[in-house]
């Protein structure tokens, strides 16, 4: 395991700080706020240790306020239920006693049941691809000094986009949007811990889809965008460790605001994730 992805695997090995209370420190990507993948990450993880023999199948959160990458992150868990099939767990996240976020997860047995998925899109293959650091150094002396470390640091999830998009010349495109996924290095045999890596890694250019027929990217000035909720379905077992497809499209924008869903696929084209996502995409005017 790299040292980049081994510091990630600790960002979300959260501490116990009181009954169902737990405390996670927080990582500077370089946003003005705290990556929402890492809070929701988190937040999975919370929930899922007061839960056993029991996985997550889904996920729903709202982001309250921007987070403070100088402040840990304190997750308060609450125990709605415990069937016989199904836990359900609320949790909040809090800094500086304020809400940030707030989400429910639904855990469940393990059990066999009727089985059906739509096809694999087509994609080509991650070898043959960039990754987003690759790209980051070509157009590293053409971004603001202080956003150079942002698009070319090492990172723990590689990611490979297909048909990248120029930052500085984005052309309208139809709202489809494509991306290889990995954590770099091999993982622990914890299926918790690769849902929570599924978890960070969901909020990842999830966002840009919205942006991308109207020819408009983080570069952007004038453009205010945040994520306000996600949700998170998953489906069947996968590894982090190994490429994962994330196809993503907009099928609407409206009121300021994106619409964004996702589906994440094992090479062999087995669906394991679904993702759903609303994000402000303000566009501010003078």
């Amino acid at each position: 395991m790299l040292d980049v992805t081994r510091k990630l695997v600790e960002l979300l090995d959260l501490s116990p700080i009181g009954d169902d209370h737990f405390q996670g420190d927080s990582e500077d990507l370089g946003f003005p706020n705290v990556f929402g993948g890492q809070v929701l990450g988190q937040a999975l993880m919370a929930a899922s240790r007061t839960v056993e023999q029991r996985l997550c199948h889904s996920l729903h959160a709202y982001f309250l306020r921007p987070g403070n990458h100088s402040m840990p992150i304190d997750y308060e868990v609450q125990r709605v239920r415990d069937g016989g099939t199904f836990s359900v767990r609320r949790v909040i996240a809090r800094q500086d006693g304020k809400e940030i976020l707030t989400g429910s997860m639904s855990f469940q047995v393990e059990e066999e049941g009727l089985d059906h998925q739509v096809a694999m899109p087509d994609a080509p293959a991650p070898e043959t691809l960039k990754s987003e650091q690759d790209w980051g150094k070509l157009i590293a002396d053409k971004v603001p000094e202080k956003m150079r470390d942002m698009l070319t640091r090492d990172r723990p999830i590689e990611i490979r986009p297909v048909d990248p998009i120029n930052p500085f010349k984005p052309e309208k495109r139809p709202p489809h949007r494509q991306n290889w996924f990995r954590a770099q290095g091999p993982l622990p045999d914890d299926p918790v811990l690769h849902r929570c890596l599924l978890t960070y890694a969901s909020d990842f250019s999830f966002l840009g889809t919205s942006l991308t027929p109207h020819g408009r990217t983080f570069m952007n000035t004038n453009m205010q965008v945040a994520s306000l909720d996600h949700a998170i379905w998953f489906h069947r077992d996968f590894r982090m460790d190994d490429w994962l497809l994330y196809d993503k499209d907009s099928p609407s924008a409206s009121g300021g605001r994106g619409f964004n869903r996702g589906n994440f696929f094992t090479r062999d084209g087995v669906l394991v994730a679904s993702t759903t996502q609303e994000a402000l995409i303000r566009e501010r005017k003078g």
